[in-house]
């Protein structure tokens, strides 16, 4: 990385979380990522699941149509774990090169996670194989328990889930998805082998308040839930550090504002467009900058085993504050962006 006080030069970014959809809503979305990033790991809660290798491998196949002649874009696929899920073909489908990864919902936790696993011990087996081929697990952590408090779900989660697991299976690579709290934190940075974290940019630059007070403010209600400030101040530490087993994963998770604004609206943020100003931003209010580049283009795919992107990304710091659209227009309506709630200096530079 190469920085002075107004301008960055960075390896490009990945991002290690990423809801795309299908279909249309798609093509307006997948600009949004490639304009900054190099990689994203695609998560597989479509309608249906993406639960096989042939499934990955259409949906890889639909990816790639839908991105712009000449973007430079590499989508790595996932498969969504189920009690039927076959050990076979995760290992196949890994070495082949078809997935990177396969993804735990605990079933009901967040969207489309219904096909999800309501009994972890049940799926022990194909992990088993997933770590004897060293296959990396990303983990919605959350229990759904309905006598649980949603805030402390994660927190539970780790507990009575997570931690049993990994004394069952000590070489299993995992990821800790989107963690929210201080106790997803501290337990990653109390873990010395096989164990990262993706945080997101919302997670990071508001709490629970953004969509509680003054008013219920739908465009903000996310899946794990917005935490108090005690856990985001948490979350910048572990993210501004410079520690290596914490790596961006946006979430950015688009639905159209009518799913979002009903009387049961869906779970899920859309902060694709902006990811990276919001994120430099945030860095250069904590004098972090210096560790940017760690956070958004090489933890990642040191934990991956990936190497690093070839190409940079240039931005620089105006004097004029970025100007951010309130929503993406798609032919199946308005997708609302997310808005940090703080002005944004940094630009990427065309």
């Amino acid at each position: 990385m190469t920085a002075n006080q107004n301008q960055l030069k960075i390896t490009k970014p990945d991002d290690w979380h990423l809801h795309i959809r299908d279909a249309e809503i798609m093509k307006a979305v997948l600009p949004a990522t490639y304009r900054w990033a190099s990689r994203a790991i695609i998560m597989p809660n479509l309608v249906p699941p993406i639960v096989t290798g042939a499934d990955a491998r259409f949906y890889a196949d639909r990816i790639k149509d839908s991105i712009e002649s000449g973007a430079e874009f590499e989508p790595l696929l996932t498969l969504y774990l189920t009690q039927d899920t076959q050990a076979e073909d995760v290992v196949a489908s890994y070495q082949q090169g078809i997935i990177k990864a396969v993804k735990l919902y605990p079933a009901g936790a967040t969207t489309n996670s219904q096909n999800g696993v309501a009994d972890i011990k049940k799926v022990y087996p194909v992990l088993a194989a997933m770590s004897e081929a060293s296959i990396p697990l990303l983990i919605h952590g959350e229990v759904t328990d309905p006598q649980i408090d949603i805030f402390d779900r994660e927190a539970v989660f780790i507990e009575q889930i997570l931690e049993p697991l990994r004394r069952e299976l000590t070489d299993l690579r995992i990821v800790m998805e989107h963690i929210t709290t201080k106790q997803a934190a501290s337990y990653v940075l109390n873990e010395s082998r096989n164990l990262g974290a993706t945080i997101t940019p919302h997670h990071l630059v508001v709490n629970r308040n953004a969509m509680l007070a003054g008013g219920i403010r739908p465009h903000y209600y996310c899946l794990p839930i917005l935490k108090r400030e005690t856990h985001r101040l948490a979350l910048i530490d572990a993210a501004t550090k410079g520690d290596k087993r914490f790596f961006l994963g946006t979430d950015s998770a688009p639905h159209l504002d009518g799913a979002k604004i009903d009387v049961c609206g869906c779970a899920g943020v859309f902060n694709a467009s902006f990811a990276i100003e919001i994120l430099a931003q945030l860095f250069d209010n904590l004098g972090a900058l210096d560790n940017l580049e760690g956070f958004v283009s090489l933890h990642g795919a040191d934990f991956y085993r990936l190497p690093y992107n070839k190409q940079t990304l240039r931005l620089f710091k105006s004097d004029t504050m970025l100007e951010m659209p309130k929503t993406l227009q798609t032919e199946e309506g308005d997708i609302t962006l997310f808005d940090p709630q703080m002005p944004v200096y940094w630009h990427i530079q065309s």
